[in-house]
């Protein structure tokens, strides 16, 4: 894998061998190490046009617990302020030697803009309403942990479908992985044409209650929204499309709560569902960490010394 910029980039057998990784990291982890020498020598350079804080979070410290240069490049005090293009802006970055540049940018398609006009690795870390790959890597781990399969697993996600880089990543990975994906919301939060995202619109939370074996929340994405009302209130955006009390005392015994954040509290979810034991979106949080730098030692070419590593006691360099 020279580069990931989409779901799409990854097969089922990347999948797998991300997903046995990731769980000896995560061991590794809460044993306690906090120091690979895996990418020693190598330059992270986390580029974020939006704001964000359990992605740029996450990607810094899996680039620093590999050992590897970090360098956070915050736009509101880069030239891009001073009318620098998103091309030239990529170029000079290049020209400063990085192995890796994890991009986030509000216009769909950029990773794949500047792919030609760099030598480093692109990893994209968002792109508009577009694509969020290790998201959706993210995610996939989460549930197999919890489930130990995707097979035949109905996945219904939950909000703001349209404007969701989120929805669009997972349907794609999720299928890949055998699951069935649904979606509920907003008919006016809902894309014109999902069965070209490969999902089943539901019509009532009733129903999503009734098959679900996950349910994945989401926020509205009022940023990517122009300035349009699409529901009346959040208050009856809560109650009609919202996971509280009530419902979760509905859902199937097996049935798990996730969310990419960040979550509102009594808008998407109420604080008994966060609090429940169902909820998966602080482990999200740490399998993101995990995931990330098995993505990294991938991009560099360093996963089988990650292994190695990983294979030998210790708490530390």
């Amino acid at each position: 894998m020279e580069h990931l910029l989409s779901a799409e980039d990854i097969s089922v057998e990347t999948f797998n061998k991300i997903y046995e990784t990731a769980q000896k990291v995560k061991g590794a982890l809460r044993e306690g190490r906090k120091k690979f020498s895996v990418l020693r020598g190598k330059c992270v350079v986390n580029l974020f046009f939006e704001p964000s804080t359990r992605t740029r979070s996450s990607f810094e410290k899996a680039g620093k617990f590999l050992s590897a240069d970090v360098i956070n490049i915050s736009t509101s005090t880069s030239s891009v302020k001073k009318g620098e293009s998103l091309i030239d802006t990529l170029k000079n970055l290049d020209m400063m030697h990085p192995d890796v540049i994890v991009l986030r940018h509000p216009c769909e398609g950029a990773p794949h803009t500047v792919l030609p006009f760099v030598r480093a690795a692109i990893v994209n870390a968002g792109d508009g309403r577009h694509q969020h790959p290790t998201q959706a890597l993210l995610d996939a781990v989460t549930l197999k942990e919890h489930f130990g399969s995707l097979e035949r697993k109905k996945i219904t996600i939950v909000g703001d479908i349209a404007n969701s880089r989120v929805a669009r990543s997972d349907a794609i990975l999720f299928k890949k992985l055998g699951a069935e994906v649904f979606a509920y919301g907003p008919s006016t939060m809902m894309p014109r044409y999902p069965e070209a995202m490969g999902i089943k619109v539901l019509k009532s939370f009733e129903k999503v209650i009734e098959i679900s074996d996950a349910i994945i929340l989401l926020r509205i994405q009022l940023e990517r929204q122009n300035g349009k009302k699409t529901f009346p209130s959040v208050r009856e955006y809560a109650e009609l499309f919202g996971l509280n009390r009530n419902r979760l005392k509905q859902l199937k015994p097996e049935t798990v709560v996730l969310h990419p954040g960040p979550f509102n509290r009594g808008v998407e979810l109420t604080n008994d569902v966060i609090a429940s034991d169902r909820t998966l979106i602080f482990h999200q949080v740490e399998t993101g960490l995990a995931v990330r730098m098995v993505i990294l030692s991938l991009i560099c070419g360093k996963i089988e010394k990650l292994k190695e590593e990983l294979a030998v006691d210790g708490k530390g360099q």
